[in-house]
């Protein structure tokens, strides 16, 4: 329980000490690994049986020739092509907008420590530590969370081009 506590201490201090900016990083994060989770889910569980019952409806039709034909193996690819894709976009703008809040951080940060500067003059450097500190703390924790995502977007941007050519392949004429 009192490492609980010291835990929850350590991680309150941190919030503080980086502002207020650093609550929208971790929104946007959390928002982010969401998303990325959901993604991943879907190419491991979901994805594999839909694209099973797939080939069994094109292997089911008798005609796979005509024109007609062709146009519903379109159809079904991009089907695929657009579930495999969805929510990507978004995982990648939330991945553009963590490093942007970061430097929002940065920004209030450094007013604060203007703020301090007029106050009290440049010689209080402990005053102006938490304008500093504050300035820091959110650039930093924007990268770490754009970067955290970035290997398995491209894990996920990766399976789902694949994914679409295998039921390109699949769905043979």
């Amino acid at each position: 329980m009192n490492l609980f506590v010291e835990a929850f201490s350590s991680i309150r201090e941190f919030f503080e000490s980086g502002g207020d900016v650093l609550w929208g990083i971790l929104v946007v994060t959390i928002l982010m690994w969401t998303l990325i989770i959901e993604r991943a889910w879907f190419f491991v569980l979901d994805l594999p049986q839909r694209i099973l019952a797939l080939e069994e409806d094109w292997r089911k039709r008798n005609d796979r020739t005509s024109w007609n034909a062709r146009r519903i193996r379109d159809g079904m690819i991009s089907a695929v092509s657009l579930e495999a894709n969805r929510n990507m976009l978004m995982i990648k703008a939330l991945m553009a907008v963590l490093p942007l809040l970061g430097l929002l951080g940065t920004v209030t940060g450094m007013i604060r420590v203007f703020d301090v500067m007029a106050v009290m003059g440049t010689g209080n450097a402990r005053a102006m530590a938490g304008g500093v500190s504050q300035a820091t703390i959110p650039t930093m924790a924007g990268l770490v969370a754009a970067l955290s995502g970035l290997y398995f977007v491209t894990i996920l941007n990766r399976k789902a081009i694949n994914t679409v050519e295998r039921v390109e392949d699949l769905l043979s004429h």
